[in-house]
């Protein structure tokens, strides 16, 4: 089935519903396998300006058709079209967490409250949650970010544009305002953004991605879709035909060619993006398009009509039905993922979007309610039937466990700030007199900071110093017992950005050794001049050890692949292939994948031990 608008005042673009379709397989492409689409996650950024276009399209229609804005009743249809599918969502959710891993529930109730009041962005923000860094268990809540700014947009920009069309109608004044606040946007992003570090603010920011929505509003204005006419010159369709094209071509390069850690995005290529969609929407809006015709067709308009669904139900049909710490991904399991995706969304569109979207609540339950008793028709099955339907919902919802929660002391940085294992003391090896914390759940903001020392000078580990993250610091005492005398300095969540401040503190300490372990990539990506830096500033050194990484998450291969490259330009640099020695070896790590298990920290610490011990070869 597909959509019609409901009123007969709008005019039913099927290229539209194409991009649609085009978007969200992106997203979900991303989602299941970063490496099939690196750049899937612009999928957000053509939805953001496909809302602005149709939102501000339907509002300026109204202003010319009313002479005003009812306000209430266009915020009573977003909220009955949007609204519904997300509360069956969640209690789908609270529901499968509780029956499978109830003991999560009351970490996630800060992600079902965020999700239904449209804050889910700002409350990752507040919670400093990396959309592209964290690598405990995620939250199956995490994509309501793009939604909460959408609907934020959503509540003011009707306000905005009501106060603009009464001040200023014309639409060179509108356009030109709008247009202005797109580049205050983007610039806010631009600013913000600082190269090597994670770039989760200005990527979940309401500030910072407006200019998407605010461009396609500045195309409604002048290329309102109710005042395009089929009756236009070959000469014209073709040059509009050709710009749409283009533009969906320069989309689609991007989706293929970008990665979520090119600087080139931030500032100014989601700009670029956010205008080739506007060209390609375009074409899509008029009536006598090509290209409006080929993005129409049947499979991509089903898909597309069923977008806001699709949308909604990948990231939890993922997220749940992933296992923790998997190494790639099963091509069947990918399949049966998107197949319970879409089949989940067509129902949700054919019983809870659609009825709700035309007749509205009271005649959807009265519908639903006629289906309960014509199932059930006796009354006191009916009576039963409820009562476990609504107990259910209220403890699913409360995210009560029968098992008392475990006492931590550390947060993970995963996206639903589930708790983590409380770092354990390590027993005194005898010789040292440092504390060594290892910790072994997923990496976190806090700063378990420890520096471990051996006091005989003439040890196998003399003159070694180790500077790492979490991943070291779960190694220290194997470390400790192959290299006694070795200095270990690791802190938990670190990222080699603050590599030269730990290597500067350790030198004017006189702790920094001539042979260095650098143990860094496990919580995100760098760039090559971070890299390239650290290296020059310890040339002096007898020999550089760097240690590449195991880590189930995006910037895993940006991370070894950098450092391969990297590490071959430097004499004094050896690389340590962890990422190769550990596969087929899942039995030495913990259940995210990445922190190790006492058989894991012995072999890993007796690879670094050889590295540092081997003569180094002539480059």
């Amino acid at each position: 089935m597909m959509p019609s608008p409901i009123e007969g005042k709008s005019r039913y673009m099927p290229g539209i519903d194409g991009l649609r379709a085009l978007a969200v397989l992106a997203v979900i492409a991303y989602h299941l396998h970063p490496r099939w689409a690196p750049g899937g996650l612009l999928g957000v950024g053509i939805f953001f300006v496909l809302s602005g276009y149709l939102i501000t399209d339907l509002l300026i229609a109204e202003w010319r058709r009313e002479g005003r804005l009812n306000l209430k009743s266009f915020w009573l249809r977003r909220f009955r079209r949007l609204l519904p599918a997300i509360l069956v969502l969640l209690s789908a959710v609270a529901a499968w967490i509780w029956l499978v891993d109830r003991s999560r529930l009351p970490a996630l109730q800060g992600d079902f409250l965020a999700a239904l009041t449209y804050i889910s962005n700002w409350w990752l923000v507040y919670r400093e949650v990396s959309y592209f860094e964290s690598f405990g268990p995620p939250s199956p809540l995490g994509h309501f970010w793009s939604l909460a700014v959408e609907e934020q947009f959503y509540l003011l920009w009707p306000l905005l544009l009501a106060l603009g069309l009464r001040l200023q109608p014309r639409r060179g004044w509108l356009t030109g305002a709008m247009l202005l606040g797109a580049a205050a946007s983007a610039a806010a992003m631009a600013l913000l953004y600082e190269p090597g570090a994670d770039p989760s603010r200005i990527y979940y920011g309401t500030d910072t991605r407006a200019f998407g929505l605010l461009i396609g509003a500045a195309l409604a204005v002048v290329w309102p879709s109710g005042k395009l006419s089929a009756g236009t010159s070959v000469r014209v369709r073709r040059i509009v035909d050709w710009a749409g094209t283009a533009g969906l071509f320069a989309v689609l390069l991007m989706v293929v060619r970008s990665s979520q850690y090119d600087a080139f995005l931030y500032q100014g290529g989601f700009v670029l993006l956010s205008l080739a969609v506007a060209v390609t929407v375009t074409a899509l809006a008029h009536p006598s398009s090509q290209l409006g015709r080929i993005l129409g067709c049947r499979p991509l308009r089903w898909l597309g009509v069923r977008s806001y669904g699709i949308y909604l139900w990948h990231y939890p049909v993922i997220v749940l039905t992933s296992p923790a710490g998997g190494d790639g991904i099963s091509l069947t399991s990918a399949a049966l993922q998107l197949t319970a995706t879409i089949g989940l969304a067509a129902l949700s569109w054919k019983f809870v979007e659609e009825p709700i979207r035309r007749g509205g609540m009271k005649a959807w339950g009265a519908q639903l309610l006629g289906w309960y008793r014509k199932r059930l028709p006796q009354p006191g099955m009916r009576w039963v039937v409820s009562a476990l339907l609504i107990l259910f919902f209220c403890v699913s919802c409360l995210g009560g466990s029968p098992q008392p929660p475990v006492a931590t002391n550390a947060l993970a940085e995963g996206s639903e700030g589930i708790a983590a294992p409380a770092p354990t003391p390590q027993p005194d090896q005898g010789n040292g007199t440092g504390t060594v914390t290892e910790a072994s759940g997923p990496e976190t903001k806090e700063t378990a900071e420890v520096v471990a020392e051996t006091a005989p000078p003439v040890a196998p580990g003399a003159g070694i110093t180790a500077i790492g993250d979490s991943v070291l610091l779960g190694t220290a005492a194997q470390l400790e017992k192959q290299l006694p005398g070795i200095v270990i300095d690791g802190k938990v969540g670190r990222q080699l950005a603050q590599a030269q401040e730990v290597v500067d503190r350790l030198r004017s300490k006189g702790k920094l050794g001539s042979r260095i372990i650098i143990e860094l990539g496990t919580n995100g990506a760098f760039s090559k001049k971070q890299l390239e830096s650290l290296l020059h500033s310890l040339a002096d050194a007898e020999q550089i050890v760097l240690v590449n990484t195991r880590v189930p998450r995006p910037w895993e291969g940006t991370v070894n692949d950098m450092l391969k490259e990297t590490s071959g330009r430097f004499a004094n640099t050896t690389l340590v292939d962890w990422h190769a020695a550990s596969e087929g070896k899942a039995s030495f790590f913990a259940s995210d994948g990445v922190h190790l298990n006492a058989a894991g920290s012995e072999y890993y610490a007796s690879l670094l031990a050889k590295a540092v011990r081997k003569p180094q070869a002539p480059k």
